[in-house]
């Protein structure tokens, strides 16, 4: 994966501030999005993250509100509004 790729991510949840960053995979799906992403928020592996039928998950076990959240950020990134849809 290309450095040049990995993005910042801002979030703030339940009192709390997290601050790291994602890194998209390579793999891209039918409409050219990654299929997942590598996050890291205040130093530590928040796991991948991925959208699937409507919603975004992880493969580690986060809070919903806060995967929601990241995932937010990850679809303001990529100036994406239709994944809600």
């Amino acid at each position: 994966m290309s450095e040049e790729k990995i993005f910042d991510i801002e979030v703030e949840n339940d009192g709390t501030y997290y601050k790291g960053w994602a890194n998209p995979s390579d793999k891209l799906n039918d409409e050219g999005f990654p299929v997942s992403f590598h996050v890291v928020l205040n130093q530590t592996s928040f796991g991948h993250l991925s959208y699937n039928n409507g919603k975004w998950s992880t493969d580690e076990q986060r809070p919903a509100d806060l995967v929601s959240a990241v995932g937010d950020q990850i679809e303001r990134h990529y100036n994406l509004t239709h994944l809600k849809m």
